[in-house]
């Protein structure tokens, strides 16, 4: 879910595992040269859908590379069969609470441009927290503070540890 800190949060674990970090909504405005937002204005909700979905179709096919997803890329059922076939699929779950909270300030989030953002993300969470829960293989609760400990807790976590470690090729005598 949006603020639910899936970049603060991607960019440490990639960094501490050695993998590349990625975007998805970053990537997706630099290869279109426009903000999400605009992408919304311009060409609609359902369009912006379509090229997030190519796109993580694309990005996941990678190895050793941590995605932060848009918080809607769960809606479409193919993105979430992509995401749980081809990744250990992490849902960092935030309250109503924090999200309103670490959202309130930020006018480029075009789902939140309404007139009551509470009742907003109220809605969206109710529509999308299923849909995480059923993509994800891991869920663990947003850090209210410090994202720091909370990639500990990742790292610590055997799934984890298992996809993020070093490949070696194997060698034979």
């Amino acid at each position: 879910m949006m603020g639910a800190g899936k970049s603060t949060v991607g960019r440490l674990l990639a960094s501490g595992c050695g993998l590349e970090f990625i975007d998805c909504d970053r990537e997706l405005e630099q290869r279109t040269g426009t903000s999400i937002a605009n992408l919304f204005e311009l060409e609609g909700e359902a369009a912006f859908r379509q090229r997030e979905g190519q796109l993580l179709e694309e990005l996941s096919s990678r190895e050793r590379v941590v995605l932060a997803t848009g918080g809607g890329a769960v809606l479409a059922e193919h993105n979430r069969q992509l995401l749980r076939s081809r990744g250990l699929v992490i849902y960092l779950q935030a309250s109503l609470e924090q999200i309103a909270r670490r959202t309130r300030s930020d006018g480029a989030r075009p789902l939140l441009q309404v007139g009551d953002r509470r009742a907003r993300i109220q809605e969206l969470l109710a529509q999308r927290g299923p849909l995480y829960r059923q993509t994800a293989h891991l869920v663990f609760r947003s850090a209210a503070a410090n994202p720091r400990r909370l990639v500990e807790r990742l790292l610590a976590h055997p799934q984890v540890v298992e996809v993020t470690a070093p490949r070696t090729p194997l060698c034979e005598p």
